[in-house]
């Protein structure tokens, strides 16, 4: 049996030999993997980039969209995932300034990854319910 090299303490974010090691990405803040996975599932993240998925939108056109989100919140997540590439804002020189965002290709590509998983969890929801009801029946006193 081949030996498996992990990496040589828990708070290192290096490559393993070993195939969907959880140490890679599991809880270190300095870790790229962690961080990029920490925004993307971010709620307003994900519902932000939903809504764009069908084209450009205007910042007040996201802020009425998004239910729940604040003007600020919604000016941070927007601001962190253009930084990361997901999200371009273009800015047009007009009085108001009219500010719109659109996804790039890198947030497009994201958003494939995003509707598998929502409908994964669609097709097993009543699994997960009745999961969840199990659990509650065998810990309630």
């Amino acid at each position: 049996m081949a030996e498996v090299r992990t990496s040589e303490y828990a708070g290192s974010c290096e490559v393993t030999d070993m195939p969907n090691d959880p140490f890679q990405w599991d809880r270190r803040e300095d870790c790229e993997v962690r961080q990029i996975l920490d925004r993307i599932a971010d709620k307003w993240s994900l519902l932000a980039m939903a809504l764009l998925e069908n084209g450009t939108l205007r910042f007040t056109e996201l802020l009425r969209l998004v239910d729940g989100v604040s003007q600020r919140m919604l000016t941070v997540t927007l601001r962190q995932l253009e930084r990361d590439g997901l999200v371009s804002r273009t800015v047009h020189p007009v009085v108001p300034p009219r500010v719109e965002y659109s996804l790039t290709d890198l947030g497009r590509s994201l958003n494939g990854t995003v509707r598998e998983l929502v409908t994964w969890t669609e097709s097993h929801q009543a699994d997960i319910a009745a999961a969840r009801a199990r659990y509650d029946a065998s810990i309630a006193p």
